[in-house]
Order: C-alpha cells, then sequence, then structure tokens
C-alpha cells in the first residue's frame, strides 16, 4: 500500500464485456500484476481490489471498511435494510449471533440425511434425462430444498423460494431493478409469513432460526425492531441459494475437462473433502461484495474517497501466485488450502460455511456415484458481476453400471 496518491484514468476494469469460463480469471491475473487497485465506470462508478493481502486486510478492517453503506457491486437494493450484512459491528451483532446458533455442529450434522436424500433425488432425475442442463436439474434446486429444511418450511413454502429466489438472482443477472424488486417482495412476503408462523408456535432457537432470532435481543435487552427482523429473515431466505449453484457449476465444467481427475476422486470418494477446499479456492464465485471507506484512503497510490464503492475480488486473491503457487491449477492437498477467502473473513464471515460444505461435498459425491462419466454437451453461460461463474451448464451423463 502507497503512500502517495494519483488520480484514476476512469475505465480499468470492465466487468459488462462478454465473458467465457476462463477469461475473468487472466483479467484479474493481469490487474494484480500491474493495476492491484482498479477503477471502473460501469454500475456507477467503483474500484476494485485484486490482491489477496489487500482483500484480506479490507475484510479484516471493520473500523475502516465498512458495509452499510455498499455492500455489494452492483448495488440493487430497492427495499429495505437487511441484516446482518447491511450493518456494522455491533450493531450487526445480534443478528449475526442468532443466526449462529442455529447453525451450530449438532444442527449440521442432524441436516445430513435430508441433504442426502434431496441429493440423491436430484441427481436420479438428472442422470435419468442424460444430458440437462445441471445448474437448472441440480445445483439451483439442491441449496433451496436443503434451506428449507434448515428453516423448517412446509413443502410450499420451499416451492415458493425457490421458484422466487431463481426470478430473483436472473434479475441481479440482468440488472433488472424492477424485477428485483418485485422479487424482493415476494421473499418478504415469505419472510413476514414465517415471523408469524413461529410466533404462535416457537420452535427451539438452538435448530431454527427464526425462532432464533425472535428470541435475539440487542445490547439494551430489547427485542429485534420487526423491520429488521423481516429484512434479516429475508436476507437468509436467499444468501445461500446463489454461491452454490454456480460453484458446483464449475466443478462440474472443471470435471468434465480433467477427466483423470473425475475418475480419481470416483474411485476415492475420501479425496472429496480436499478437493472441494481446491474447487472453493480455484472458483470462488465472488467478486463484488464490497465495503466503503469511513474517511479518505489512499491503496497502491489510489486515493479512494468515503462512500466509494470497494469491490473485493474473492476469485482474483484466491488465485493470487504470491499466495498461491500455479494458482491456476487443481492441486489436491495444497499445504496451505486454508487461506482460502471464498467465505470472506471477518465479522461478516459467510455464517453458513458448514452448511454450504456439506452440500458441495455430498452434491460432488451424488454426481460421481451416479454416474460412470459425464462431459459438457453444449454452450456455458456464464453468470454476470457480483458472482464469477456459469449459471447453465449442459451435461451429458452416463449412468453409473
Amino acid at each position: 500500500m502507497s503512500s502517495s496518491a494519483e488520480p484514476y484514468p476512469g475505465n480499468e476494469y470492465d466487468p459488462t464485456l462478454p465473458e467465457d469460463f476462463d477469461s475473468a480469471h487472466r483479467v484479474f491475473a493481469e490487474l494484480r500484476a500491474r493495476c492491484p487497485v482498479a477503477h471502473s465506470n460501469a454500475f456507477e462508478g467503483f474500484w476494485i481490489v485484486t490482491r489477496y493481502e489487500d482483500v484480506l486486510a479490507i475484510l479484516m478492517d471493520p473500523q475502516t471498511y465498512i458495509t452499510s453503506v455498499r455492500n455489494v457491486v452492483p448495488g440493487s437494493s430497492t427495499t429495505g435494510r437487511r441484516p446482518p450484512l447491511h450493518l456494522d459491528p455491533p450493531e450487526h451483532t445480534p443478528y449475526r449471533r442468532a443466526i449462529d446458533r442455529a447453525l451450530g455442529a449438532a444442527r449440521i450434522a442432524a441436516i445430513e440425511p435430508s441433504t442426502r436424500r434431496i441429493a440423491a433425488d436430484l441427481m436420479r432425475r438428472l442422470v435419468s434425462l442424460r444430458e440437462a442442463d445441471f445448474v437448472e436439474e441440480f445445483s439451483s434446486p439442491l441449496p433451496a430444498y436443503v434451506f428449507g429444511e434448515w428453516m423448517g418450511l412446509t413443502e410450499d413454502q420451499t416451492r415458493v423460494l425457490w421458484t422466487t429466489a431463481k426470478v430473483y438472482v436472473k434479475a441481479w443477472e440482468a440488472f433488472d431493478k424492477a424485477r428485483v424488486q418485485v422479487a424482493s417482495e415476494q421473499l418478504y412476503s415469505l419472510a413476514g409469513e414465517l415471523i408469524a408462523e413461529r410466533r404462535r408456535a416457537p420452535r427451539d432457537p438452538q435448530v431454527d432460526p427464526t425462532s432464533s432470532l425472535l428470541e435475539a435481543r440487542d445490547a439494551e435487552g430489547r427485542p429485534l425492531p420487526d423491520d429488521l427482523l423481516a429484512g434479516c429473515v429475508r436476507q437468509v431466505l436467499v444468501v445461500g441459494l446463489v454461491a452454490p449453484p454456480i460453484l458446483l457449476g464449475s466443478i462440474a465444467v472443471h470435471l468434465s475437462r480433467d477427466q483423470a481427475l473425475q475418475q480419481q476422486l470416483r474411485s476415492d470418494p475420501s479425496l472429496l473433502p480436499d478437493a472441494i477446499e481446491e474447487f472453493l479456492r480455484l472458483y470462488t464465485p465472488y467478486r463484488g461484495f464490497a465495503r466503503t471507506a469511513r474517511h479518505e484512503v489512499v491503496l497502491h497510490g489510489r486515493r479512494i474517497r468515503p462512500g466509494e464503492p470497494i469491490a473485493l475480488a474473492y476469485a482474483s486473491a484466491n488465485r493470487d501466485e504470491r499466495v498461491f503457487p500455479d494458482p491456476h491449477e487443481f492441486r489436491l492437498r495444497r499445504p496451505n488450502i486454508r487461506q482460502h477467502l471464498a467465505f470472506g473473513r471477518g465479522p461478516h464471515a459467510c455464517a453458513g460455511i458448514s452448511l454450504a460444505r456439506q452440500q458441495l461435498t455430498i452434491g460432488l459425491e451424488e454426481l460421481l456415484k451416479q454416474t460412470s462419466h459425464f462431459e459438457v454437451c453444449g454452450e456455458i453461460r456464464m453468470s454476470g458481476m457480483p458472482e464469477l461463474g456459469p449459471i447453465s451448464v449442459p451435461l451429458r451423463l452416463t449412468p453409473a453400471r
């Protein structure tokens, strides 16, 4: 980080250009080398930080870099504030503590049989089709149905969650704020329904996230405000439904390209947990989580003013050659793999890390177990910012013998 500053020249990074499965990573490698803090004119202007040490430093300094002004690029929130992401510590803490309580080790272990059943059923249907979109038929519904189990939703509520979340995510990808608002309001309606149900019939707060939030108290011992409570439940409903489909899609593409690794993992499922960590590093599905600075800061000679969005490119940081040798290669049991930033760090690190790992591991296990071979058989369509990864992966699958 430099102590002197120069004005930015304008558009050094353009996330609106067409991308293929590999192109964004080539761009990030160039930025890390020559312009680690770049400016973009897209989405009303923002900065993007691409090196590991800078991303980590920002994540670990919540006193300087806050989320309450801007937490994602592009920003298209058209409804109310949604804790904990939209609040800074210590205001965010009671919400985060309540969510964490319902994601304890015992709760995650209890969900595993349901995750296995859901993944097996979805994969059975996918394989029976022989050719189908892996994201649409498997990796998108998987987290929705698992979330339905975790949140104690009815079957109808789970279907509403999945269909509405799909519309919401696609509207984000198209930067269609009107459709984002409609879908967000439908998610708020589901959140309100869930809160009313739990008020009438509370559940164990160690198990049920909504009941945990209803039982939570702020620093003054007061219940959480109704509007922020609704915003938090609304945020919880959808936050875990965005990244897993993209990441599993990336894994399917990688294993289609590397048939030897596909067979190795199929032959030895004990390798899957290590493989998942390396896939998390290689195909981190976020490049747009953001912060703003409370005061003017200078990073690598770039003067960043308060309120200017700073996108944290996790996907770039996790391929930083200064931290991960041969960063574009897949390496089982990479010695420093636990240093990856796929789940963020600091007070806003992903709350559902254990649940995400469970879904990813079981999802990949079922894909390998129920097939003897699979390969991409059509055009891969990529997401736009803030995510990075495929939103459509046509696969040809050969059933296991």
